[in-house]
C-alpha cells in the first residue's frame, strides 16, 4: 500500500480588486492561481513564498491562511492549503520556465469582475465575493472551494 501524500500550496493575491493569475494548463482551464509542491524539508510559508516569486516574478507575505482541502482522487492524495497573500516587492514577470513540465504562459492581474472569463469556478469567485468566509478552516474536498 502506498502511503506517499502530496501537499500543495496556492496563493491568493488581490490588489485594488484585481487578481493575479497565471495561463497555465490546468484541468480542463488554462489560467489558474500561482502555486506549487511543498518539497521535502521545505516550510509551507517557505513553499509558498518560493512558488510566487518563481511563476510570478513577486516577493511576497503570507497575510492568512484561507483554506485547507483534501483531493483524494489523485496519487498520490493531495493535501491543498490555500494562502491570502500580499506583495512586499517586485514586479510581474514571466517566469524562465527551464525546467517546467507544464510551463506558464502568461501572468497577469484581473479584474475580480472579469473572473468568469477565465473559468474560475462560481463556488471560488464567491468565496472572494464573501471574503473568504470561514477563513483558516478545513473544507473537505478541494472542489469545495471551487479549485
Amino acid at each position: 500500500m502506498n502511503h506517499l501524500l502530496q501537499v500543495r500550496v496556492t496563493g491568493i493575491l488581490i490588489e485594488k480588486e484585481n487578481l493575479l493569475i497565471v495561463k497555465q494548463k490546468v484541468s480542463e482551464r488554462n489560467w489558474s492561481l500561482p502555486g506549487g509542491r511543498v518539497e521535502g524539508g521545505e516550510m509551507l510559508e517557505e513553499a509558498m513564498i518560493l512558488e510566487m516569486r518563481e511563476e510570478t516574478g513577486l516577493e511576497t507575505r503570507i497575510k492568512k491562511l484561507l483554506y485547507i482541502c483534501d483531493k483524494p482522487d489523485v496519487t498520490p492524495s493531495l493535501v491543498h492549503i490555500t494562502f491570502l497573500l500580499e506583495r512586499v516587492s517586485g514586479e510581474i514577470k514571466l517566469p524562465s520556465n527551464e525546467f517546467d513540465h507544464n510551463p506558464i504562459h502568461d501572468v497577469k492581474m484581473v479584474p475580480l469582475t472579469e473572473l468568469r472569463n477565465y473559468h474560475f469556478s462560481e463556488a471560488f469567485i464567491e468565496l472572494i465575493e464573501k471574503g473568504f468566509p470561514n477563513a483558516g478552516t478545513y473544507q473537505g474536498l478541494k472542489q469545495n472551494i471551487g479549485l
